[in-house]
């Protein structure tokens, strides 16, 4: 099949604006040349500096491109002294040339027609697209069979579909990462948009616990209020009828002796035979009247307002204090798994048929029904009792805070678990096989932690017997570790942390 026949030299001269031969022509990235004028008036009109033939965006800065001003120049010269001038222009690349008896010896396009290379492979001739075929492995770009072929000689080429293919094959693996990260990146969106509902569930219902945890020590200051009121009001009522009583006796007392001091007084008034016969009878009146001590004030009469106000704070702490309960461990629901459900005051987790719609935070248990305490230990001795009644299934312990919590792994001291497993009555502890002999079943057991003892100790505290001892140098923060099965029918339904019981040998 025949070549079509190149387009003439002018074509490449013409400016796509004005359609005249280049005056002051530049060059923009994508190889079209415009008159510098030309250029500037398309590009104040469309308010951009895309190219006015392929639209794409310049963004350098233009300069005259002298070797198309001169090869301009020369055919407008040549043009204006005769139209066979024309065919004397001829083309520097040797391999553009068509065959020698055209008339029309330029038929490539000039060197500014054809981009620079670059370090990445690119087709580098717009005007044999359809001969593009090859690719140059030493300069990683596409040759052009008709321009580039002959300056190739000696490079290793190879058909540009096959370099096409390796490229896509080597662009595989890349497509592959780059979609399983976006995977990631949408789990990890997800689970960000489902914390910011929990969040708000986790407020209302702590806020509501807050709220109750106040309305009762509200409850219990007002209850205490009024009654350290109502018994400074009834002391006040008892020691005022006290003093209304005292005075009233007085003032009797007063009563008398004003007669007594008067008929003294109307005696005393007598002369003669007449206070001869009323002076024994009043020296006996006056005599009656003044036997017995002097009036005294009462001792207490005030109020004692010492005990009413001594201490007052303290006293009505510790009587709160009575009345509230302590637990050692607080259990993290940040930690539990979808299973579980936790109390209100955080003390008691159960197994659910049922899993909740929590966020998958990293701090949270997704393959085991597993939950931790919200304090670390570091150091020193710890204790707890756990209530775990006639529950089937329940383990118990410590963990430490790198233990695994998303993927698979057993429950052992080698994954940092240290713990006693009840099953189906056997005790066993973690990562061992063997069953534990107990001469009974306790309802509570005790965990002793020793850090720096390097010792995890469970203990019957109904008698103190030990049950099991887990020894190992700890280094990292230790939690509480609670695991829970489904009660099936057992009436305890709950596994409950508790203080240490009175009956047995306290923590030091």
């Amino acid at each position: 099949m025949a070549e079509e026949n190149p387009p003439p030299l002018k074509h490449f001269l013409t400016c796509s604006v004005c359609t005249e031969i280049l005056t002051d022509p530049v060059s923009l990235g994508c190889h079209h040349s415009f008159c510098s004028s030309c250029l500037q008036d398309f590009w104040a009109q469309a308010e951009n500096k895309n190219c006015p033939v392929c639209k794409r965006k310049s963004s350098k800065d233009i300069v005259v491109n002298f070797s198309i001003k001169e090869l301009a120049e020369s055919y407008a010269g040549r043009q204006r002294s005769g139209p066979s001038d024309e065919a004397q222009v001829v083309c520097t690349e040797p391999s553009q040339r068509s065959d020698p008896s055209d008339e029309a010896q330029v038929v490539c396009p000039e060197p500014s027609k054809r981009s620079a290379p670059s370090d990445e492979a690119q087709v580098v001739c717009t005007e044999h697209l359809k001969d593009i075929k090859w690719f140059c492995k030493d300069e990683q770009r596409a040759v052009c069979n008709v321009c580039e072929f002959p300056h190739h000689q000696g490079h290793t080429l190879v058909p540009l579909e096959e370099q096409v293919q390796e490229l896509k094959q080597q662009l595989r693996p890349d497509l592959t990462a780059l979609q399983a990260r976006r995977r990631r990146h949408q789990e990890l969106e997800e689970t960000y948009e489902a914390m910011v509902p929990h969040l708000k569930v986790q407020r209302v219902k702590t806020e509501r616990r807050i709220r109750a945890e106040f309305e009762q020590l509200h409850r219990f200051l007002r209850e205490e209020e009024e009654a350290r009121v109502k018994a400074l009001r009834e002391e006040e009522e008892q020691k005022r009828k006290r003093i209304l009583l005292e005075k009233k006796t007085l003032q009797e007392q007063i009563r008398s002796l004003s007669e007594g001091l008067s008929a003294v007084e109307a005696d005393l008034q007598k002369d003669g035979l007449s206070f001869l016969s009323a002076s024994t009878r009043s020296r006996t009146s006056a005599r009656a009247l003044l036997s017995g001590s002097d009036p005294q004030l009462l001792p207490g009469a005030l109020l004692d307002e010492a005990k009413h106000l001594g201490n007052l704070a303290h006293r009505v702490w510790e009587k709160m204090g009575q009345r509230t309960t302590f637990s050692p461990v607080i259990l993290d629901p940040n930690t539990a798994a979808r299973s579980l459900s936790l109390s209100d005051d955080l003390t008691s987790v159960r197994r659910m048929d049922v899993t909740q719609k929590v966020p998958n935070n990293p701090e949270r248990f997704t393959r085991y029904a597993d939950v931790l305490g919200s304090e670390g230990f570091s150091s020193g001795e710890h204790c707890w009792e756990v209530e775990v009644g006639d529950l089937p299934i329940w383990r118990i312990g410590v963990a430490k805070e790198s233990v695994e919590r998303k993927g698979e792994r057993t429950a052992t001291p080698a994954n940092g678990i240290w713990g006693l497993f009840y099953d189906s009555g056997k005790y066993t502890p973690g990562g061992n096989s063997k069953t534990l002999a107990l001469k009974r079943t306790p309802e509570r057991i005790r965990v002793q932690l020793d850090h720096d003892g390097g010792e995890v100790s469970f203990y019957d505290p109904e008698d103190m017997t030990l049950i099991y001892t887990h020894q190992h140098t700890f280094t990292d923060n230790i939690y509480p570790w609670f695991g829970v099965g489904p009660a099936g029918e057992a009436r305890t339904r709950d596994v409950r942390v508790c203080g240490v019981s009175s009956r047995t040998k306290p923590c030091k």
